[in-house]
């Protein structure tokens, strides 16, 4: 992605007060202008084009859309690994498991949702975010009908398997959205959403099973199947291509505006997408199997490689596990184990247990997340001569991780 005044970069070909004239694999070709847009005096990221397909551009009904599309997703990402909890009695006697066993039904969609990234990310970065999101959704859809008629409970396993791994776009692809259609300053409250609504699924998922088990254990499968369908004709409505050759455009339609112009002030342009032949966004084809024009693309195997490359940085690989051990090994393990920890009540009951971790999660992304986030780090980046650094989103984690460890 290209750099930009006011932020801190270290890819390559960065220069202070230059957007990156060497694209990055993964990024668009072309250069762009010396002199950009700034927010309150610090260099906008990304630049905006003059382009009405610039998903920078678009209105901001059309990008809330999007991200309740991609927050949708990513609440299904969470959702199918625990809804099934309340019904797993019935699942053991239904397929002859034990309770160890029924377990793993947990764990294997999860391991397709830590598997899948690993797939999709490169292929979203070459095809499009657009057929990816498709690609998964129907995945997921396929394999939950698979789960809610097990000839076995091998087959079981594998429709589990896919329904994680159709799901996993959710992650680095939504998160992908996320950054092509709203700039660095706003993202903080957009990846809170974002984040609300992993954390929300993984808690509802138990909620919803414990009452829809009511009907059969098997319904809790079909209705999450009736999920995916509804995301999946949302996704084909409402969701266009995100990915944009921002570098190209912006070498071929700028922005038009005094130099150092702040973004609040120019107000919306509109210029001629005739202009530039090339196809992009809501001009590509409905189904784009072809690798998105005026872009270096990075080898499909790239994502697996970045990611082996993330053990060269200790700090990454520590804040990584402390998350995961701490809110998702935690709480699964605590989902799990409810069925065997409290037989005497029933799947609904065991599912509103629930409740009060959803609560204090729904509080603390609305009102210790999102907004206050970019509000701390704009503050900092003023007093940091404009730049804004990652780590200054941390501040936040220290209070929670007082509250949590106090419990």
């Amino acid at each position: 992605m290209a750099m930009a005044q006011g932020e801190k970069g270290d890819g390559p070909g960065f220069t202070p007060g230059l957007l990156d004239k060497k694209a990055p694999i993964g990024s668009e070709i072309g250069q762009s202008e010396e002199v950009g847009v700034v927010k309150d005096g610090m260099m906008v990221h990304p630049q905006p084009t003059g382009d009405p397909l610039d998903p920078l551009n678009w209105s901001a009904p059309k990008k809330y859309i999007i991200l309740a599309i991609v927050m949708y997703l990513y609440f299904m990402f969470t959702y199918i690994t625990t809804t099934t909890v309340p019904s797993f009695p019935e699942l053991q006697d239904q397929l002859g498991i034990s309770y160890s066993q029924v377990n793993w039904t947990v764990a294997i969609p999860a391991l397709g949702l830590a598997l899948g990234p690993l797939f999709w990310s490169s292929l979203a970065d070459i095809y499009g975010r657009r057929i990816v999101f498709l690609t998964g959704t129907l995945i997921a859809f396929a394999a939950t009908i698979g789960a809610a008629a097990p000839l076995d409970y091998g087959g079981y396993m594998a429709a589990r398997f896919f329904q994680g791994f159709g799901v996993s776009p959710g992650a680095t692809v939504g998160m992908a959205v996320v950054t092509d259609l709203f700039f660095e300053y706003e993202r903080g409250q957009k990846l809170g959403l974002w984040v609300l609504a992993i954390d929300t699924g993984l808690l509802v998922g138990p909620i919803i099973g414990g009452f829809m088990d009511l009907v059969s254990a098997e319904w809790i499968q079909w209705l999450t199947a009736i999920l995916f369908g509804v995301l999946l004709i949302l996704e084909l409505v409402f969701m266009p291509e995100t990915l944009y050759p921002r570098n190209h455009m912006l070498a071929r339609m700028p922005l038009e505006h005094p130099g150092g112009a702040d973004i609040e002030k120019i107000g919306a342009q509109k210029d001629d997408p005739a202009k530039v032949e090339l196809k992009r966004t809501t001009k590509l084809f409905v189904l784009n199997i072809r690798p998105v024009p005026g872009m270096r693309h990075p080898k499909p195997w790239d994502s697996v490689l970045r990611f082996i490359l993330t053990f060269k940085y200790p700090v990454v690989v520590i804040g990584v596990l402390i998350y995961c051990f701490a809110w998702y090994w935690w709480i699964l393990s605590i989902i799990t184990m409810i069925p065997a920890a409290y037989v005497q009540y029933s799947p609904q009951i065991q599912g509103l247990l629930f409740l009060g971790l959803l609560l204090g999660t729904l509080f603390s992304e609305v009102f210790m997340s999102g907004r206050l986030s970019d509000y701390i780090v704009a503050k900092l980046a003023k007093r940091n001569n404009g730049v804004r650094e990652p780590e200054m989103r941390l501040w936040l984690a220290y209070p929670a991780a007082l509250l949590s460890a106090s419990k």
